[in-house]
């Protein structure tokens, strides 16, 4: 009987070296940059993120043309980790899925709240963005339908609540970073009990699409 090809072999001709170097660099480029950014904020230099991940300052500068762009890579990639945590609820049957979206963004928020400011400075806009937002719309009509939402809850209710759950990690990350998770755990159960939501109205469609980035 003829052996197995090796794990290797199935995989395929191994990466070049020089592409390999390149990768792993963007990444230790990326990571020093969420270090750096969380201690020095707007200030951090090109010098000194180039220096945190242990590569020279043309190695950045030829991946990222400036700091500009290398926090926009941050919001990209923050938005794809958004986006796949949506992509998951969306599978969970029933209406439990914003829920688990919720606890996900909530983890996600507190893993970037150290420079979350510079995140949210940069337009959050394009198709990750829209089908996040469509996901949310989604998730919330599940739920309501499924009865693990208040029916005077809306989608309005349950971004601002998204928007709560942000500004709280970016407030106590670094001192109390789990209370984010009993803020959620609140105001989940207030949007499910049963009643009267509140004398307020929610926002309406166009304040909503006024608050969201424009296409």
């Amino acid at each position: 009987m003829a052996s197995e090809p090796s794990v290797s072999a199935q995989a395929g001709p191994p990466s070049p070296p020089g592409r390999r170097d390149a990768v792993r660099n963007y990444h230790r480029v990326l990571n020093a940059a969420r270090e750096v950014l969380g201690e020095s904020g707007a200030d951090a230099g090109m010098e000194e993120i180039a220096a945190r991940a242990g590569v020279g300052i043309g190695t950045v500068y030829r991946r990222f043309a400036n700091k500009d762009a290398l926090i926009d890579e941050l919001v990209r990639l923050s938005l794809c980790e958004a986006l796949a945590e949506a992509r998951q609820a969306l599978a969970c049957p029933g209406g439990d899925g914003l829920e688990q979206f919720l606890r996900g963004l909530g983890a996600l928020f507190a893993a970037h709240a150290k420079y979350a400011h510079l995140l949210l400075e940069r337009s959050a806009d394009g198709p990750t963005a829209r089908e996040i937002r469509a996901a949310v719309q989604e998730l919330t009509s599940r739920a309501l339908a499924a009865g693990t939402l208040n029916p005077g809850v809306t989608v309005g209710d349950v971004m601002a609540l998204v928007w709560g759950m942000r500004g709280l990690t970016e407030t106590t990350g670094e001192v109390a970073p789990g209370t984010w998770q009993r803020f959620l755990d609140i105001h989940l159960a207030g949007l499910r009990t049963p009643g009267p939501v509140s004398a307020t109205p929610s926002m309406s469609a166009e304040q909503l699409a006024e608050l969201l980035p424009r296409p």
